[in-house]
């Protein structure tokens, strides 16, 4: 390296953000994720030993995963090579077997391959790269913010150990803000910065267990404040606001954390929890997600898990669908909530989804002799000759308007599919039944 490369990297070290340069360089600096990187875990050793396999790390933005594989690249002897999803291709990873491969070859040294956001690699880039995985010529490791399950190759993952990194406490963010303040060399330690309780404890609070967020703010706040007559950089809550103004939410529309929360969703209302369903809804109108998808799953919900035991919950949550496409936002959240909460705390059956899932089961795979005669259509010429409509019984000329027949084929004539729970509506239902039927 010359004097003139060696000042240009200098340069850029000193003008990158604030998250890149305090980035911890070994693991005794990493904050958090101890379930994974505690003194003793299988990464922890695996790191201090030099004894990679290739792994997944699994988690939300701003957590460690890039931060744990440059620690691993400062920590290992093997030839570590980073390449980033969104621009390196087939031809990168062919070049990085080449050069693996002569690495090795002139010094038996191994080289790592660390790619960032491996969900955004196709199928055919990833079927590039496992096959050197699979013979030991590059030990892979993977980071992505996308459920690996879904995103990545089953062959790559059954040769991975996935690592899955949860949201930072507040008080790992606590930590990780303090750090940066102090530290003289790569955060703010010689520019006399004090901030105060109040602002940081903002700061860690809304940045949702993102460090990236957090330190983002801080060096905003920073570089945005004018020393006092003593000289001193000084943060209070104000500035701390005005720099971060929205908490940090993990939810893309099209991302993993968006199947979780409606799933959530859907299971609170499942579950008679109107809280917890008007906290995820609350969550999700939040994040901008699309009142009509949000309006869809609570109608079918109605369906699915009150039924019948509350056959108004259909009536309200198609009527709530009908008004969000009419009001929008932001008033369709009041609308989206009141049926939200009455689907929640509607009396719940799933007898309809049964039903229709055991029904078609037997549509599949029960082959039958076709519909009774006496229930075939009667109302053309020559009918009669064919035996259709005859013997039919019709239900209103007897007592209650009900007379037993044979209605299901002969081949499921004994099959019950349909059975009332004890819930709600479908307690009279199932009276009524039982009483028309004795």
């Amino acid at each position: 390296m010359d004097l003139f490369e060696y000042q240009r990297q200098k340069n850029m070290k000193k003008e990158s953000p604030l998250a890149s340069r305090i980035r911890p360089k070994v693991l005794e600096q990493f904050v958090g994720q101890e379930h994974i990187v505690g003194k003793d875990t299988l990464l922890y050793r695996a790191i201090k030993a030099d004894k990679l396999t290739s792994i997944i790390f699994y988690g939300p933005p701003g957590t460690g995963k890039t931060t744990l594989a440059k620690i691993i690249a400062n920590s290992t002897k093997s030839e570590f090579v980073q390449l980033n999803a969104t621009t390196a291709g087939i031809k990168d990873i062919k070049e990085t077997v080449e050069n693996a491969k002569n690495i090795f070859g002139m010094s038996g040294k191994k080289s790592i391959l660390f790619i960032d956001e491996i969900h955004r690699f196709n199928k055919s880039q990833q079927d590039a790269l496992l096959p050197h995985v699979e013979d030991g010529t590059l030990t892979f490791i993977g980071a992505t913010t996308e459920n690996p399950y879904f995103e990545v190759n089953k062959a790559l993952l059954s040769r991975s150990v996935i690592f899955e990194l949860k949201h930072l406490t507040f008080y790992n963010i606590k930590t990780i803000i303090k750090n940066c303040i102090e530290d003289k060399e790569n955060g703010f330690g010689a520019l006399k910065v004090s901030m105060t309780e109040e602002a940081s404890d903002f700061i860690a609070d809304m940045a949702n267990g993102d460090a990236r967020t957090a330190l983002n703010a801080v060096e905003l706040a920073v570089l945005t404040t004018e020393r006092n007559d003593d000289g001193v950089l000084f943060i209070d809550i104000s500035t701390a606001q005005q720099c971060i103004q929205k908490r940090t939410l993990n939810y893309e529309k099209n991302g993993d954390n968006h199947y979780d929360t409606i799933s959530a969703f859907i299971k609170s209302m499942r579950g008679s929890d109107p809280d917890a369903a008007i906290y995820y809804l609350a969550k999700m109108l939040y994040a901008g997600e699309d009142i009509k998808f949000i309006a869809r799953r609570i109608v079918i919900c109605a369906s699915e898990d009150v039924g019948n035991a509350d056959p108004r919950a259909l009536q309200v949550a198609v009527s709530a669908f009908e008004a969000v496409n009419m009001i929008g936002m932001p008033e369709s959240r009041i609308i989206l909530a009141q049926a939200a909460a009455y689907v929640a705390t509607a009396p719940k059956s799933n007898s309809a989804i049964i039903a229709i899932d055991k029904a078609m089961n037997d549509v599949k795979n029960i082959q039958t002799s076709g519909i009774p005669n006496h229930l075939k259509d009667a109302h053309y010429k020559g009918a009669a000759k064919l035996g259709h409509g005859a013997g039919y019984k019709y239900a209103h000329d007897y007592e209650n308007h009900y007379v037993k027949q044979q209605y299901l084929p002969d081949e499921v004539a004994d099959k019950k599919y349909y059975v009332l729970s004890d819930n709600g509506y479908e307690r009279k239902i199932k009276q009524w039944i039982n009483f028309i039927k004795l």
